[in-house]
C-alpha cells in the first residue's frame, strides 16, 4: 500500500534521470516497501534501480519479490548484476527461486554463482522437489557436546566473522561425527560461567525434521511445537541445516492457495493469476470442467430415465433445482470442513468412522430442517392461492420434504467421506472439490427424488 503511494514520485525521478535523488529516495525506504515499489515497476526500470543499490540491500529487496517478478528481473539484468544478487541472497531463498525457473535459465544462473554457493545450491537442489531439504539453510551454529561455555563463545566470535547465521538464538549440540544430540539457548550460554560444560545447558528436546520429509510435514511440526526454527537431519541423524518459520509461513500460504484453487475445481496455478499465460490458464481449468461436464451428462441420463414420471407429474420438475442444489450445498460444506481438518491435523484417517457417525446425525438434522421449510412452503403457497399444486399438494409436499432429508444426508456423507478415500490412496484431498461433490450429488439427488416420488405418489399422480 505504501509502495503504491510512493510510485508516482519514483517514476518522476526516473523520467528526470535524477540519479542522486533516486539514491536518497531508495536509501530511506524500508526493504519491504522497496520490494513493493520494485514489483510495481517495469523490469527495465527495476533493473536500473537495483544497480544503484548496495549488493546486500539489492539482495534483500530481491528476496521479497514474487518468483514471477524475480524471473522477469533476471531477464532484464546483466550477468554481473545477476551474479551479485544471487551470491548475496540466502541459500534457501536462492533454491526456492531456482527450482521455479525453466531448466535452461537455472543452468545459466548456476554458472554465475561462486564455487562455494554453487556447491550449496546443487546440494539443496539434489533433494526431491517439495522436500524439507530444498528449504533448509546451512547457516546455523553447531557446537560440540564436549565444549565449555568459554569454547562456545570463542566459536561464536569466529563464526560471526565468517558468516551471518540465521539461527543464532539456538545452538545445536553435536558429537564428533556431526550427530545431532540436543540444543542450547544462546541466553543460557551468555549468563553461565565460562567453565560450565555444554551438557549442563541442554534443553532436553531433540526435535528435528528429516531432509527427505515433505514440506507439509514442516508446516505441521512448526504449528505443533510453536518454534521459530527447526534443525534438519539426514537418515542417520547427522545435522544438515535448519528451516526457519518465515520459510514455513511461505509454504503454508502456498499450500493454502493451492487447496483453495483445487476446491474451486481447477488444477493449482503455477503463479499469480495475472502472471499465468492464457494457454496455461485454459489448460488448468479445461480438464476439471470437462470431467464435471461428463459427470453432469449422467444427470441428463437420469432425467431421461425418469421422463415418464415427469410427464405424468410435471409439477415435480418445479422442485428439481431445489432438491439438487440443497444436496450440493450440504456436500460442499462437508467436504470443505473435512479437507481443512485433515490439512491441519484436526482429524486423521483413523477418525473416518467418527466423522461418518457425526455427519450421519448432522446430515439428518439439516435435511429435516430443510424438509420442514420445504413442506411448509408448499402448503403455505397452496393455502394462500399463490400457486395451485393440485388436489394432491400434501403428498407433493411430503415427497419434497422426504427427498430433502435423503439428498442432504447423502450429500453430507459423500462430501465427508470422499476426502478420506482420496487421502487413503495417497491423493490430495483438495481434489475432492466442491464442484466434484456437487456433480456426484446431482445424479444421486435425481434418483433419490424420483424414487421417493414414486413411493409417495404411486396410485395418485404416478
Amino acid at each position: 500500500m505504501i509502495g503504491a503511494l510512493l510510485l508516482p514520485e519514483l517514476r518522476e525521478l526516473i523520467r528526470a534521470r535524477d540519479f542522486e535523488g533516486l539514491r536518497r529516495f531508495l536509501r530511506e525506504l524500508p526493504v519491504p516497501d522497496l520490494a513493493e515499489v520494485l514489483g510495481d515497476l517495469e523490469p527495465s526500470d527495476t533493473a536500473v534501480l537495483l544497480r544503484m543499490l548496495p549488493p546486500d540491500q539489492a539482495a534483500e529487496a530481491f528476496e521479497c519479490l514474487s518468483h514471477s517478478d524475480q524471473e522477469r528481473l533476471l531477464q532484464a539484468l546483466g550477468d554481473a548484476e545477476v551474479a551479485a544478487i544471487l551470491n548475496e541472497i540466502a541459500d534457501d531463498d536462492r533454491t526456492a527461486l531456482l527450482e521455479e525457473l525453466p531448466a535452461k535459465l537455472t543452468q545459466r544462473l548456476l554458472t554465475l554463482l561462486s564455487p562455494e554457493n554453487r556447491k550449496v545450491a546443487l546440494a539443496l537442489l539434489g533433494y526431491p522437489k517439495g522436500s524439507v531439504g530444498r528449504r533448509m539453510s546451512p547457516d546455523y551454529v553447531a557446537i560440540n557436546e564436549q565444549w565449555t561455555v568459554a569454547d562456545v563463545l570463542s566459536h561464536l566470535r569466529q563464526t560471526e566473522q565468517r558468516q551471518n547465521p540465521i539461527a543464532l538464538n539456538q545452538l545445536y549440540v553435536v558429537d564428533s561425527s556431526g550427530l545431532l544430540k540436543d540444543w542450547v539457548r544462546l541466553h543460557s550460554v551468555v549468563i553461565s560461567p565460562p567453565t560450565t560444560p555444554v551438557v549442563e545447558l541442554l534443553e532436553g528436546t531433540n526435535l528435528a525434521l528429516k531432509a527427505t520429509a515433505d514440506q507439509e510435514t514442516a508446516v505441521t511440526e512448526f504449528r505443533k511445537y510453536g518454534v521459530t526454527v527447526l534443525p534438519v537431519v539426514d537418515s542417520r541423524g547427522i545435522l544438515l541445516g535448519v528451516v526457519t518459520v518465515d520459510d514455513v509461513l511461505a509454504l503454508a500460504e502456498k499450500e493454502t492457495t493451492e487447496d483453495i484453487q483445487k476446491l474451486g475445481g481447477l488444477d493449482a496455478l503455477d503463479g499469480p493469476y495475472l502472471d499465468v499465460g492464457m494457454a496455461s490458464m485454459v489448460r488448468k481449468r479445461a480438464g476439471w470442467l470437462s470431467v464435471l461436464f461428463l459427470g453432469e451428462m449422467l444427470t441428463a441420463t437420469a432425467m431421461g430415465h425418469f421422463s415418464g414420471e415427469i410427464e405424468k407429474a410435471v409439477v415435480l420438475s418445479i422442485f428439481l433445482p431445489l432438491i439438487i442444489s440443497s444436496g450440493g450445498n450440504s456436500g460442499s460444506q462437508a467436504t470443505s470442513l473435512i479437507i481443512r481438518s485433515l490439512a491441519v491435523g484436526d482429524v486423521t484417517l483413523r477418525d473416518w468412522w467418527r466423522v461418518l457417525r457425526r455427519e450421519l446425525a448432522v446430515g439428518t438434522i439439516l435435511g429435516g430442517v430443510l424438509a420442514v421449510l420445504g413442506f411448509g412452503r408448499i402448503l403455505l403457497w397452496q393455502w394462500a392461492g399463490m400457486y395451485d399444486y393440485g388436489p394432491h399438494h400434501a403428498l407433493i409436499a411430503l415427497t419434497v420434504g422426504g427427498s430433502l432429508v435423503g439428498v442432504v444426508l447423502f450429500g453430507s456423507l459423500t462430501g465427508a467421506m470422499l476426502p478420506f478415500l482420496l487421502r487413503s490412496v495417497k491423493m490430495d484431498p483438495a481434489v475432492a472439490s466442491a464442484p466434484l461433490v456437487a456433480t456426484l450429488v446431482d445424479v444421486s439427488g435425481l434418483v433419490i427424488y424420483f424414487t421417493i416420488a414414486y413411493w409417495v405418489l404411486h396410485g395418485t399422480l404416478l
